[in-house]
């Protein structure tokens, strides 16, 4: 039986406080209902999803390295990382690869310094302050980016 297609999920830092975190702004769905959304979505379209999570900007540079290895494309949530990493940053441009950029909060709604992302220029869409529904998006989104091309009839 053929494997499916493996997408990579990246969550940053305190996503793992999901459910805890100021649910008046991130709701009450935690780090586990989105890895069941992301990984159910990806099924659905015919993918697996690799989800990760670290608080750590070197374990996420690491991950995007070495997806192009295994992974056809990546959802990132990068939390505050999407602000400052311009490693992470160069990371998605060196990894060739389509990433849809997501957060579970409307970043242009809040303080001035969250509509700053450094991670957009590098990605091919970018889903805000939709809950984690905005999750089950990107991973659409994805699929038909990676979708292999229909040959056109002559």
């Amino acid at each position: 039986m053929k494997k499916a297609p493996e997408i990579l999920i990246i969550n940053g830092p305190n996503l793992n406080m999901l459910g805890k975190r100021e649910p008046e702004i991130y709701g009450r769905a935690t780090l586990k209902d989105v890895e069941k959304l992301c990984r159910e979505t990806a099924a659905s379209c015919g993918l697996a999803a690799d989800c990760r999570q670290s608080n750590c900007e070197g374990d996420i540079v690491t991950w995007i390295q070495e997806s192009a290895d295994y992974h056809k494309g990546i959802v990132i949530n990068a939390g505050a990382y999407t602000h400052t990493s311009i490693a992470i940053y160069d990371a998605i441009k060196t990894s060739r690869l389509p990433v849809v950029e997501v957060h579970v909060s409307n970043i242009f709604a809040r303080e001035s310094f969250r509509r700053q992302s450094f991670i957009s220029p590098a990605a091919a869409g970018v889903i805000s302050g939709l809950g984690i529904a905005g999750y089950e998006y990107a991973v659409r989104h994805l699929a038909t980016l990676i979708a292999p091309k229909r040959k056109k009839k002559s």
